[in-house]
């Protein structure tokens, strides 16, 4: 039986992997001098950056690498400046850095820790479900999916009782093998739902963070930036750690020995976390980037209006990172590695991914010690053609 993960060979070099690995053909280009051209999923000439300290140069220095200005798709009834509006990935500082500002106070470390009890009691209702109904289940939809979404629904205000359609428009939104007509009409739906949701909150701010958005930036905060700072949260909140946690137990449940340290050792899970990031760097790239003036990445010239895609799988693959990279160890300090982006567009959620993480992976293996695939390896249905990578199904067993 052929494996559901074989890759499509129209896929980007930088999109496709070989299951928890990105494809031989990146190591080789990584270890060779130069950068490799590829062309971007909407056809345009990138350059390909694949090391790690090239990858934190483009990413860590806005002034010559711009976010802002590149292609977007068509969404009807929206400008492309209205798409950017409020969307920190495709804006430059300053606007960029005044959007984050408004948003830093409620990701803070000090903040996220104050969810850990909610986060906990999310994770264990999950599993409490799980538990009654038996095995097997599917690690995706049953749990992997529904925690991070209801976390980032509360944070934001977001009716739960919507989250079916919005995860069915955001995995369109994000499939890039479909048309780019068909995922312009689904933007045009989720703004419009995210539009009824922010006028809601000018009319009657809450105590959620669009509420509070509204009562204490109001008259600095226009509606079209409120509806892309939103968009971007509610779709970046669940779609990048739902992914991580499916992928990320079955990377765990390949390594026994390593599952065993992060369910019994309390002290285990937030290394691990920054391990399974690394090791699998679910979001392929960040935002591509345009060159402002002639340049030098590496021993590469660089032109004016040049355009680079950082694979972050690669770079985190780099032996200039960690030894061993292609080796999962939950015990290492891998805590620079790039699978939160790096610079001013650094996560902003990450803090909260980190501590959702650090939450559900320990409490899914001590509820089910026993927990183990259902199907063959081979059989695992990776799903690849996605901004961010992961699985489409995980049936488990225990």
């Amino acid at each position: 039986m052929a494996s559901p993960s074989t890759e499509t060979p129209a896929l980007p070099l930088h999109m496709r992997r070989e299951r928890f690995d990105p494809p031989a053909e990146m190591r080789e280009i990584r270890e060779q001098p130069g950068l490799a051209r590829v062309t971007t999923p909407i056809g345009r000439p990138a350059w390909l950056v694949t090391r790690y300290e090239d990858a934190r140069e483009v990413l860590g220095d806005a002034a010559r690498f711009s976010s802002a200005g590149l292609p977007v798709i068509p969404v009807p009834g929206t400008t492309p400046e209205e798409q950017r509006s409020g969307n920190l990935l495709m804006l430059d500082p300053p606007e960029h850095t005044r959007l984050r500002r408004l948003l830093t106070g409620e990701f803070t470390v000090k903040r996220i820790r104050r969810l850990q009890p909610r986060i906990a009691e999310i994770v264990d209702s999950h599993l409490d479900a799980m538990e009654q109904a038996g095995p097997p289940a599917d690690l995706v939809p049953d749990f992997a999916l529904p925690v991070p979404s209801l976390v980032i629904c509360e944070l934001l205000g977001v009716p739960y009782s919507d989250r079916a359609e919005f995860h069915r428009r955001a995995a369109k939104q994000l499939d890039l093998t479909r048309p780019l007509e068909e995922r312009g009409m689904v933007a045009a739906q989720s703004r419009a739902y995210m539009a009824e949701l922010v006028d809601r909150a000018f009319a009657a701010p809450g105590d959620d963070m669009l509420g509070m958005l509204v009562r204490e930036h109001g008259d600095t905060l226009t509606r079209t930036e409120l509806i892309g700072v939103a968009s971007l949260l509610l779709i970046a909140g669940h779609e990048t750690t739902a992914n991580m946690l499916a992928i990320g137990t079955l990377a765990l449940l390949r390594h026994p020995e390593q599952a065993a340290l992060v369910r019994d050792d309390p002290n285990a899970a937030a290394p691990a976390v920054e391990e399974l990031m690394r090791f699998l760097s679910v979001v392929h790239t960040g935002v591509p980037r345009t060159a402002t003036a002639a340049t030098r990445v590496g021993d590469q010239d660089i032109e004016a209006g040049d355009v680079l895609v950082v694979s972050l799988p690669a770079a985190d693959r780099d032996r200039a990172l960690v030894e061993d990279p292609d080796q999962l160890d939950v015990g290492r300090a891998a805590s620079h590695h790039v699978a939160f982006g790096h610079g001013v567009h650094h996560c902003l959620g990450a803090p909260l991914a980190r501590m959702e993480m650090a939450t559900a992976f320990p409490a899914l293996l001590r509820r089910f010690p026993t927990l183990a695939p259902a199907i063959p390896f081979s059989d695992v249905d990776f799903r690849s053609a996605s901004v961010v990578y992961g699985l489409r199904s995980l049936p488990v067993t225990w």
